[in-house]
């Protein structure tokens, strides 16, 4: 089965007001809209355009008939919101800056901070906190496990296991791309 026959099933089993499938569904299609606006919008503007692809897939979800592809139909709706942005854009039209202001880069940053955030997201949440705590602000196995309340052995478990599906996932996006 394809993504596509995936999020299909589960939008119909969302129709039919099962919630389990339709949260899977919205977590599922998450990082898919992530990358689908990354290629179409400033970084700034990437997380408030999933957001609001999400809200339209909520509000039409109505709208999917289960006996087509679903592919299309989120497609459709993403083009939508990414050309509501590109109109929101223009009107708002930013004044231009002169040549001779000069800053340092931060594209990099901002952009790994970004992609960072949303692979985290991805994890179960005791995971991304874990691996916070300790690999990004530094804190000891022990201190993370006081902060958090696991055990010192569940910590590292945690840490072992998140890192393993980060590292799953960036495989698989950069086999995609």
């Amino acid at each position: 089965m394809t993504s596509d026959d995936i999020w299909a099933g589960l939008m119909a089993a969302a129709q039919r007001g099962e919630a389990a499938p339709y949260r899977r569904l919205l977590a599922e299609l998450r990082p898919w809209l992530v990358r689908y606006f990354a290629r179409r919008l400033p970084p700034s503007q990437v997380d408030d355009a999933v957001q609001d692809t999400l809200v339209a897939i909520h509000t039409k979800r109505h709208t999917f008939e289960p006996d087509r592809p679903f592919g299309p139909w989120l497609a459709g709706i993403a083009r939508y919101k990414w050309i509501d942005r590109l109109r929101s854009q223009s009107r708002h039209a930013a004044d231009e800056l002169p040549e001779t202001l000069a800053t340092d880069d931060h594209e990099a940053a901002v952009t790994s901070a970004v992609v960072l955030k949303a692979l985290l997201a991805t994890l179960k949440p005791a995971q991304a906190e874990v691996i916070r705590l300790v690999k990004l602000d530094g804190l000891s196995i022990e201190e993370a496990a006081l902060r958090t309340g696991q055990s010192e052995s569940l910590v590292k478990v945690n840490i072992h296991r998140g890192l393993g599906r980060l590292a799953r996932l960036v495989e698989a996006q950069a086999d995609a791309d």
